[in-house]
């Protein structure tokens, strides 16, 4: 049984990796269930790469043996994150890509597009590919959980326009993270993605 997100989320604090790590090591050694305990693994893994760790984090993912779809999805999503966040995106894209095949193959759809978004960060030249394949992915799906990767879509499709000048199209996608922030989001995404609009409308003037 593959562990649920919303479990997921109340281990994590992105504003605070060492706390997270903490967290995430306890649930571990106190999981019952091999494949939950080859997860949490996994975002310890995740935690020690948003703390620069990268050696230990991928140190760690070698260690992860199981079989099962949703561990190697996260194994391989998060040896993506590490290069990526180390500065080597370029290293980091066939992990996603990888990442992706094996969880459309066992039909894991959050997962999917969490390996998506991240092709879209680590490929800016394709990042509207990237996107509008999780959208399709999203279209049919009716867990709002899910659903709240629409927010991360839209707002990294904002920063992409942003970043390449394009305003119009960048206040846009701003406008759509934000209502889907209001929909499906966090209290912290509502605000964030306001934040994004009102920079993006300024640089219009």
């Amino acid at each position: 049984m593959p562990l649920a997100q919303p479990e997921l989320d109340l281990l994590w604090d992105f504003s605070d990796a060492p706390a997270s790590e903490k967290r995430l090591r306890e649930a571990a050694e106190s999981a019952v269930d091999p494949g939950v305990r080859a997860e949490l693994q996994t975002q310890v893994a995740r935690a020690l790469g948003l703390q620069d760790r990268f050696a230990e984090a991928d140190a760690l993912l070698d260690t992860i043996t199981s079989d099962a779809p949703a561990v190697r999805t996260r194994v391989v999503l998060e040896r993506g994150r590490v290069r990526n966040s180390r500065g080597e995106p370029d290293a980091a894209v066939p992990f996603f890509r990888s990442a992706a095949e094996v969880a459309a193959a066992a039909d894991l759809v959050f997962l999917q597009v969490d390996a998506l978004h991240m092709l879209a960060i680590a490929e800016p030249a394709h990042a509207g590919r990237w996107t509008a394949r999780a959208q399709e992915v999203l279209a049919d799906v009716t867990d709002e959980r899910t659903l709240r990767w629409n927010v991360a879509l839209h707002n990294n499709a904002g920063w992409t326009s942003f970043d390449a000048g394009r305003i119009d199209e960048a206040i846009a996608a701003f406008e759509r993270a934000r209502q889907a922030a209001v929909r499906w989001g966090t209290p912290q995404q509502v605000q964030w993605a306001g934040e994004a609009l009102e920079e993006a409308r300024a640089a219009r003037g």
